[in-house]
């Protein structure tokens, strides 16, 4: 195998891939990625047996010329030591030759670097997943989704299933839960796919869906969604990332999703993550994360904390509209600024039954977000 190949090509391809390499893996051809070099491009794969990531660089990208194949072949290279020295290569174009026992050369500019390569035979094999299957949605719908729900996933891996984004496709409406037992997260948009384009009850690892929303671009970005009976397939671009699914039945949350309120706020977002921020500041010394809420006779409402060793934290704000009976409430801060800081709109619905029942907290203007906090019972 030899090839000559730019440097910004290769160093983002391998990027991309490695973010599925294994940092301490049970074989040692896990902590690498395999460049496979045919005279249509170079396809770069790194896996760990439950995500693996693939970037193809053709040899032509639009007017230029991104690879120059002399002779195609197959090698694996150690990941860490080959995203670092790539990305610190001093030329434009690096040349990789790979001679007997997958001995490597790479050189770029006065420097030549000699890397032990391993077998790509006992590299794993992807799944065979078709990509005609496919539906697509936009890139920043899909990372506004699963910024909204992954915060609610558990990472107590005791129950694995927990640990994953609940997924259901039906009539084009995509919906994600995530919970790990103290709070839910709930969020539904509409996709342009056929009726031939469904699921229900799938779970995909809340790690999956953060790795792959670092690899989305920013602007405009179409991703392309396949789902077979244990894996999913996602297409960005040039990047195919290939994902097993979660085992196990994920429960049913319907049933606590409250459908009336006892007492309702609608408050400004921004007025009360900046409260209840600095009513964490307290909470978190104290190492409990407590801040209560309790409405006032006059139609305030007061959030305060309290830490025996600092003091205490007691601001009033004033709700844009306050509906139904007294209340006094303790929760966890830190959940729910984790819930304000990732919902997109300027007021807030939020509903209470009681000191004992789920908080649930959702936009004013649309309901496509939903998310339930647990309360805290508390002896004062």
């Amino acid at each position: 195998m030899k090839l000559m190949i730019l440097k910004n090509e290769l160093n983002e391809a391998i990027q991309q891939v490695a973010k599925a390499s294994s940092s301490r893996p049970a074989i040692p051809i896990l902590g690498g990625i395999k460049m496979d070099v045919t005279h249509q491009g170079v396809t770069l794969t790194a896996s760990d047996t439950d995500i693996s990531i693939q970037s193809f660089i053709p040899v032509e990208l639009g007017d230029k010329v991104a690879a120059r194949i002399d002779k195609p072949g197959s090698v694996v290279l150690p990941a860490k030591f080959f995203v670092e020295i790539i990305k610190k290569l001093p030329a434009n174009e690096v040349e990789i030759e790979v001679q007997q026992q997958f001995q490597t050369m790479i050189r770029s500019g006065s420097t030549d670097i000699q890397m032990v390569g391993l077998d790509p035979e006992e590299f794993p094999v992807l799944p065979a997943i078709e990509l005609h299957e496919a539906f697509t949605m936009s890139g920043d719908l899909l990372k506004m989704m699963i910024r909204q729900t992954t915060i609610a996933a558990s990472t107590n891996e005791q129950t694995p299933v927990l640990t994953g984004v609940l997924w259901n496709l039906h009539d084009g409406q995509f919906k994600f839960v995530a919970t790990d037992r103290h709070r839910l997260a709930s969020r539904t948009a509409q996709v342009d796919t056929d009726s031939e384009h469904r699921f229900a009850n799938i779970v995909v690892a809340a790690r999956t869906l953060g790795e792959l929303s670092r690899l989305i671009p920013d602007q405009n970005a179409q991703v392309e969604i396949v789902v077979t009976d244990n894996q999913i397939l996602f297409k960005v671009g040039r990047v195919l990332f290939y994902s097993r699914l979660l085992d196990g039945t994920y429960p049913d949350t319907t049933k606590i999703i409250p459908q009336a309120y006892k007492t309702e706020l609608v408050l400004d977002t921004k007025t009360l993550i900046e409260a209840i921020d600095r009513a964490y500041l307290m909470s978190r010394e104290e190492r409990t994360n407590i801040v209560r809420l309790m409405t006032l006779d006059d139609g305030s409402i007061e959030i305060s904390s309290s830490s025996s060793e600092l003091g205490r934290v007691t601001e009033q704000l004033t709700p844009v509209s306050y509906e139904g009976e007294p209340l006094r409430i303790a929760f966890n801060s830190k959940y729910m600024l984790d819930t304000l800081k990732v919902l997109d709109s300027e007021q807030l619905f939020i509903g209470f039954n009681g000191a004992m029942s789920p908080i649930t907290i959702k936009p004013n203007d649309h309901d496509h977000s939903l998310h339930l906090i647990l309360p805290y019972r508390t002896t004062s």
